[in-house]
C-alpha cells in the first residue's frame, strides 16, 4: 500500500445525536459505541491508519467530550488527532464547511456512525493525489432498493464508466443499483462546491451530495469506485447487534471476551462478544448477543439476540445470526 500521510488528511464526521439509538445515546454518542469491545471510531482510524494517514480531525458535536476521552490526541494509536465541534447539527456539507480553515490538501472522509469492510482504497486514493479525479466515492452494488433509499443513489455517466453523472440523496425512486457509502475522497475544490450548496427543503440541512452535484455541474471530474464489500449504518439498536455480529464474523471468532472478564462454569455463550469488566452473577445460555462493558449480568433464562447494556436487556430480531 502507499504511504500517502504526507499528501493526505483524514476527516471523520462524529457530531450526529442518535435519538433513534436510546438509550444508549443518553450516555455514548454513536461513533464510539462498542464493536469488537473498542469504539466504533477506532475501526476507522485503523483504515486510515493502514493507509498512511497520520493526522486526522474528528468533527465532534452531542457529547463530544466522551470522543475526546476516549480517543485523546490519538498518541495511543501512533496518530495525531484534532477535534472541530460543531455547533449546529445542519448536515454534512455544513459540518465539512466548517473546515475549509483547517485542511490545505486532498482528505479521505469518513462517516462515524457506519461500520465499513473494504477491499484496497488505494486507487480512489490514487485517482485523487494524481489529479485525474476532483472526488472519488466509495460505492457498493446493492440490490436492495430499500438500503439506497436510505443513504444515496449513483448514476454512472454511462454504463460501466467510473464516472458520476449524478447523485441522488435519499431517492424515492431507484434507478440504480450502486450505492454511495459514507467514504469520499476529495481535493480542495469541493469547498467551493460547499459554499454554494442551498439549504435543502425536505430536511432544511445542507447535503454533501448536493455539493458533489454541484462539482459535478461545474465539469469537475467525480468518480465512484466499488470497493466497499460491507457496510451498515448505525442507526437503531439492532444495527449494532448486527454491526458486532458482522465483525466477530470478519474475525473468524466465535465469541470475543474482554479484558478482566471471566465467563464461568454454566455460562453458555455462543457467537457472542463480551465487553470489558463484565461478571455474572448467574448461569445463563447466551447466543448472538452483545454484552457491554462494565455490566453485571444478573438474568437466569436462555437469551438470543439481545444486548445487555446496564440494567436493560434489549431484545433485536432472533435472526441475528450467521
Amino acid at each position: 500500500m502507499n504511504n500517502v500521510g504526507n499528501k493526505m488528511i483524514g476527516v471523520i464526521l462524529a457530531a450526529g445525536k442518535g435519538t433513534r439509538i436510546y438509550p444508549f445515546s443518553e450516555k455514548l454518542p454513536k461513533p464510539i459505541l462498542p464493536v469488537g469491545n473498542k469504539p466504533l471510531l477506532e475501526h476507522q482510524l485503523e483504515i486510515m491508519k493502514k493507509y498512511g494517514i497520520s493526522e486526522i480531525i474528528i468533527v465532534i458535536g452531542h457529547l463530544g467530550y466522551t470522543i475526546v476521552d476516549a480517543l485523546g490526541d490519538g498518541t495511543a494509536q501512533g496518530i495525531s488527532i484534532r477535534y472541530v465541534e460543531q455547533t449546529e447539527t445542519l448536515g454534512l456539507a455544513h459540518a465539512l464547511g466548517k473546515l475549509e480553515p483547517h485542511i490545505d490538501s486532498p482528505f479521505l472522509l469518513m462517516l462515524g456512525d457506519i461500520y465499513f469492510i473494504t477491499d484496497d482504497l488505494n486507487p480512489m486514493i490514487e485517482q485523487v493525489l494524481s489529479g485525474e479525479v476532483n472526488a472519488s466515492l466509495a460505492s457498493k452494488i446493492e440490490p436492495d432498493p430499500e438500503m439506497i433509499k436510505r443513504n444515496f443513489a449513483i448514476i454512472e455517466e454511462k454504463e460501466g464508466s467510473p464516472r458520476v453523472r449524478q447523485v441522488i440523496e435519499k431517492p424515492r425512486y431507484v434507478r440504480s443499483e450502486i450505492k454511495g457509502c459514507g467514504i469520499y475522497l476529495f481535493d480542495l475544490q469541493v469547498f467551493d462546491a460547499i459554499r454554494r450548496t442551498p439549504r435543502t427543503a425536505m430536511r432544511d440541512e445542507y447535503e454533501i451530495t448536493d455539493s458533489i452535484q454541484i462539482m459535478i455541474s461545474d465539469g469537475l471530474t467525480v468518480c465512484h469506485s466499488p470497493i466497499v464489500k460491507s457496510d451498515m449504518n448505525l442507526t437503531v439498536p439492532e444495527d449494532l447487534l448486527k454491526i458486532n455480529l458482522m465483525d466477530l464474523k470478519k474475525r473468524n471468532l466465535d465469541i470475543l471476551v474482554g479484558e478482566n472478564t471471566n465467563v464461568p462454569n454454566g455460562v453458555l455463550v455462543e457467537n457472542c462478544i463480551i465487553g470489558n469488566d463484565v461478571s455474572f452473577d448467574c448461569p445463563i445460555d447466551l447466543k448472538n448477543s452483545l454484552i457491554f462493558p462494565g455490566t453485571q449480568v444478573a438474568c437466569d433464562s436462555a437469551r438470543e439476540g439481545v444486548i445487555i447494556h446496564d440494567e436493560n436487556i434489549i431484545q433485536c430480531n432472533r435472526n441475528n445470526s450467521r
